[in-house]
């Protein structure tokens, strides 16, 4: 099975929210990182995925594969749908999971969609 890496914003807060400690995107990967990871799929923590008015935010990618920015996401909520759709996604060969068939989060919080890499041969 192709790797894919789930991306965790570990900088990310709510916009609204008052400056605190612990943000919940650190929070949000400290939960993914003690979960039981789907096979194929990696996390790991980045600096920033310049959605900062959007909450928690992760990405999904792979090489070769689509890749997938997904924000307003909550720690307390959303990490077993998280893991559903890093699963569902890892299992695809260009990262095009049905919308059908992608958790409900996945489904109404993507934030963007980027085309795989293109790579020349010259």
């Amino acid at each position: 099975m192709a790797r894919a890496t789930l991306h965790v914003c570990i900088t990310c807060r709510r916009a609204e929210a008052p400056p605190e400690n612990t943000r919940p995107g650190a929070v949000l990967h400290g939960l993914l990182s003690g979960a039981d990871m789907p096979p194929g799929v990696e996390v790991k923590a980045v600096e920033c995925l310049s959605a900062c008015s959007s909450g928690c935010s992760v990405a999904l990618s792979a090489p070769g594969k689509w890749t997938y920015v997904y924000g307003r996401l909550d720690p307390s909520e959303h990490v077993a749908a998280i893991l559903d759709g890093a699963a569902r996604y890892a299992a695809t060969p260009d990262g095009l999971v049905p919308w059908r068939d992608r958790p409900e989060i996945f489904r109404k919080q993507c934030l963007a969609r980027i085309p795989p890499l293109e790579t020349s041969d010259v």
